[in-house]
C-alpha cells in the first residue's frame, strides 16, 4: 500500500529499520519548502521490530530552516498487534504536537483523515440498563449474541471497519442504503459466527447458517419509532430469508421486562435491547440504546500473567487486566482469576488480547466486584 501523506505538522514514518529515516531525511522526501513538513505513515517492509521516526522542519528566527530527526522503537504488544492500531495512535500523537499555529485548524483537518484511516462505521452503541427509566418510551428486542455488521450500501463491515468476506450471494441485491445489524448464527453459536466471519475465503456452507438481523437504518433520519416500519419495508423488498428485521415490542413495567428477560435467557438468548422511540441515530454511547442482561459484563485487555500459588503453582494464577478509562477517569487494572479453567491457566489468553468478564457492580474505587472470566473475545480485532 502506498504511504498516506498529509501536509500537516511533523512527519511520522514507520519502518523496520532503525536507520531508514536518515535516508528519507537526506534525500529530501519529507520536506516541501522551509515551513512545511509531511506526515507520512508508511507500512511497507515492516519487520517484527518497528521503529517510528519523526521529522520536523524548524526555522529559528534569522536562521536557515533545518530538519530535526529522532527515532524510537515501538514494541509489538502481541502477535495480534495490528498496524491499523499503530496508525491510529500516531494520528492521535500528531494531535498533541501540531506544527501549525492554529490548533483548531489542525484538529479539523486531522479528524476526517483519522476516520478514513480507521474506516470505522459511526455506530450507535449501548449502555447498560438501569432501573428508573420510563419504559413506555422504549422499544424492546432480543439481544443477539453475534458479530456487529454494518452494510454501508456497498460492502459489509465489522464494527472495527474490517471488510467482511461474505459470499457474493449473501449480499446480492442489497440496496444502496446503510443497514446496521448483527451477523448471527443462532442462539449459543457465538463462536461459530466469529469463526465464519474471520475467514478471508468465505466458507459457503458456514455462511448458509448465518443471518443478518437488521435493527436500524442509520441514514434514514427521523425518530426510531418511524425507522422501524421503514426498516420492515426495506427488508421485505430485499426478500431474502437470511436478512431479517429484528422484532420490536413495548413493555409496560419493570416486572414485565424482567419476565421477558427470564424467558429469553431460558430459551438460549443473551438478553434484551431497549431503544428509545424518540431517538435519532447517532454514534457513540448514550441512554437512547440500552442492553439488559441477567448479569453485567464488559471487556478488558490482558496486560500480564500472574503466577499461581498453592494448587495453581506452576501455572497461571490470575490475569492482570486493564479496563479502559471512561468519562474522564483513568484506566484501571485489577486481577481476574475466577472463572478460569485449568486448561486456560495452562494456556492463558495472550498478553494484549481482549477478554470478557462478568461482574456485579463496582466498588468505591471503580473496580468490578466479583469479577469472573467468561471468554477471550476472538472478535475484538474485527
Amino acid at each position: 500500500m502506498a504511504p498516506i501523506r498529509l501536509q500537516l505538522g511533523s512527519a511520522f514514518v514507520v519502518t523496520g529499520d532503525p536507520n531508514r529515516m536518515g535516508d528519507w531525511a537526506r534525500n529530501g522526501s519529507l520536506t516541501n519548502g522551509p515551513n512545511r513538513a509531511h506526515r507520512c505513515l508508511c507500512h511497507r517492509g515492516l519487520k517484527p521490530k518497528l521503529y517510528v521516526h519523526t521529522a520536523q522542519v524548524i526555522q529559528p528566527m534569522n536562521n536557515q530552516p533545518r530538519l530535526q530527526v529522532s527515532t524510537f522503537r515501538v514494541p509489538a504488544p502481541s502477535p495480534r498487534f495490528r498496524l491499523k492500531t499503530l496508525h491510529l495512535l500516531l494520528v492521535f500523537a500528531g494531535l498533541l504536537t501540531p506544527a501549525l499555529p492554529a490548533v483548531s485548524s489542525v484538529s479539523a483537518a486531522v479528524a476526517p483523515v483519522a476516520s478514513s484511516i480507521q474506516g470505522v462505521p459511526p455506530l450507535m452503541l449501548a449502555k447498560a440498563y438501569q432501573a428508573g427509566i420510563s419504559l413506555p418510551d422504549y422499544w424492546v428486542s432480543e439481544k443477539y449474541d453475534g458479530v456487529r455488521g454494518y452494510w454501508d450500501g456497498e460492502k459489509l463491515l465489522t464494527r472495527g471497519g474490517e471488510r467482511i468476506a461474505a459470499p457474493g450471494w449473501f449480499t446480492a441485491g442489497w440496496p444502496k442504503v446503510a443497514m446496521d445489524g448483527e451477523l448471527w448464527a443462532g442462539r449459543g453459536q457465538f463462536a461459530r459466527a466469529v469463526s465464519t466471519i474471520r475467514q478471508q475465503t468465505p466458507n459457503d456452507t458456514a455462511w448458509r447458517a448465518m443471518r443478518f438481523m437488521v435493527f436500524d437504518l442509520p441514514a434514514q433520519g427521523g425518530p426510531f419509532s418511524d425507522r422501524i416500519p421503514a426498516l420492515g419495508g426495506l427488508v421485505s423488498r430485499i426478500d431474502q430469508p437470511w436478512v431479517q428485521a429484528v422484532a420490536q415490542s413495548k413493555v409496560a413495567s419493570r416486572p414485565a421486562l424482567q419476565a421477558l428477560l427470564a424467558t429469553t435467557v431460558k430459551q438460549g438468548g443473551e438478553g434484551l435491547m431497549l431503544h428509545r422511540g424518540a431517538s435519532l441515530y447517532k454514534s457513540g454511547r448514550n441512554d437512547d440504546l440500552l442492553k439488559f442482561k441477567t448479569h453485567e459484563d464488559t471487556e478488558a485487555r490482558v496486560v500480564a500473567h500472574i503466577p499461581g500459588k498453592g494448587k495453581y503453582a506452576g501455572v497461571m494464577g490470575a490475569l492482570l487486566v486493564e479496563m479502559p478509562g471512561q468519562d474522564g477517569k483513568a484506566a484501571q487494572r485489577f486481577k481476574l482469576g475466577s472463572g478460569l479453567s485449568d486448561e486456560q491457566r495452562r494456556n492463558p489468553p495472550p498478553i494484549g488480547s481482549t477478554v470478557t468478564y462478568r461482574f456485579r457492580g463496582l466498588n468505591d474505587s471503580g473496580i468490578p466486584r466479583f469479577a469472573s472470566f467468561m471468554r477471550t473475545r476472538e472478535d475484538a480485532a474485527l
